[in-house]
């Protein structure tokens, strides 16, 4: 694994030894056997290496000392990097980014129909500008369309096949266009499927976070799903929906959807658009999060950031913090003393904690929202906060004494604002 730090800069927060320990479970995800490590710190990227040239060398040397066959790259390489590494190590060991790798996992976990259209088609406009002549000997590597079977030497190479490596650029644009209107289809079905859905009035809830923060384990433990579940990355791709009856009678459907995760590149979340659409279009967001990973406040707030981005940033969200069975007392109540006021606290390993959150589902999605008017004094900024995060906001305005908000606010919340209404 290659990592490098510009100045002193973090991805978010994220330091570069988190980052290659997170590249790590992606490549063991991968089947990948992780046999060393190394970085760089550098004002700039190398324009044609990407590392030094110092570095370089030691890399091959590394390589050669350890028997690697790939070398992995923590973030996205641009389509010259990747030619000249690849003439730097003869072609003899394969040069992968990240971004190869998140799709190589998509491609083994997609399931359905649309799922794999997705992959096929981030993986096309990946692989487009990088087509050169020296990725015909990879091309032969790779086992078929699925390559499920074809262990490491098809990381990186599985999904639409070993031909595309092979067909010009026209080929490969027409096929992008096939796959972005057979995927166009697909959003215009599922469209019409949640008109009818939304005729029957029965809420959905969408459960959302980090990947690998227990969110399949939760839909099965609440509902019997029989989803896989496994303690690694992007376990599930394709979203699931099931059923669960409420305490007060009524019904509501539970949906799981691909976790988010850190440097997830743009193209692949377009790519998955159909797919998070059915989170845009949730009454209420179950935010899982993994609440004994020691990135648990990142992880949040990378989920939040790309809510924002695909248009659900105003859903109402209800925060779980899951796998509290994994914490001493001690380390509980400071994740309690920190958290949202109304975060919740599971184990959906144990079944814990799930009267309390099903309660809340019902608050959130039955007894619905009221629509308020208030005039928040700057002191209580956290209040704002809550109100964007937990309501619809529909007119914000600055005034001299503070923040006034009209809009909808789930009613369970209420009492926070009775002093300030208008």
């Amino acid at each position: 694994m290659v990592g490098v730090r510009i100045g002193q800069e973090t991805h978010q927060g994220l330091t570069l030894d988190e980052s290659l320990q997170e590249l790590e479970l992606l490549a063991e995800t991968a089947g990948i056997e992780v046999v060393g490590s190394i970085t760089q710190n550098l004002p700039r990227l190398n324009s044609r290496t990407y590392i030094g040239t110092g570095k370089l060398e030691e890399l091959k040397l590394l390589a050669e000392e350890l028997d690697a066959d790939t070398i992995l790259f923590d973030d996205e390489l641009s389509p010259r990097h990747q030619r000249e590494l690849e003439k730097e190590f003869n072609n003899q060991i394969k040069v992968l980014d990240r971004t190869a790798l998140i799709l190589d996992i998509f491609a083994q976990h997609a399931d359905t129909r649309e799922g794999m259209l997705q992959v096929e088609l981030a993986q096309y406009k990946y692989r487009l500008p990088r087509l050169t002549r020296a990725w015909t000997h990879l091309a032969r590597q790779t086992g078929g369309a699925s390559g499920r079977s074809g262990g490491v030497g098809g990381v990186g190479l599985r999904g639409p096949g070993e031909t595309q490596l092979e067909v010009d650029r026209r080929e490969i644009n027409r096929r992008i266009d096939k796959l972005e209107d057979e995927l166009e289809k697909v959003r215009q079905h599922r469209h019409r499927y949640r008109q009818q859905r939304r005729k029957t009035n029965i809420p959905v809830v969408a459960l959302v976070g980090y990947t690998n923060a227990g969110k399949s384990t939760l839909l099965n433990a609440l509902t019997d799903a029989g989803i896989y579940v496994a303690d690694q990355l992007f376990a599930t791709l394709d979203p699931t929906t099931r059923q669960l009856e409420l305490p007060t009678g009524e019904t509501v459907l539970l949906t799981d959807t691909v976790g988010f995760i850190q440097k997830l590149p743009t193209d692949l979340v377009a790519a998955f658009q159909a797919t998070l659409e059915e989170i845009a279009e949730a009454d209420l967001l179950l935010h899982v999060i993994d609440g004994s990973h020691e990135n648990a406040e990142l992880q949040r707030k990378t989920v939040l950031e790309t809510l924002e981005d695909i248009g659900a940033g105003e859903i109402p969200i209800l925060t779980v913090y899951n796998k509290v069975d994994l914490l001493s007392e001690e380390d509980l109540r400071e994740l309690k003393e920190t958290a949202d006021a109304l975060a919740l606290f599971i184990s959906a390993q144990e079944s814990t904690g799930f009267e309390k959150l099903v309660e809340s589902i019902a608050a959130g999605v039955v007894q619905g929202f009221e629509r308020i008017n208030v005039l928040l004094p700057y002191e209580v900024g956290r209040l704002v906060s809550l109100f964007h995060e937990k309501g619809h906001v529909e007119k914000l305005e600055h005034e001299e004494t503070g923040v006034r908000i009209t809009g909808l606010l789930p009613v369970q919340l209420l009492s926070f604002f009775e002093e300030y209404v208008e």
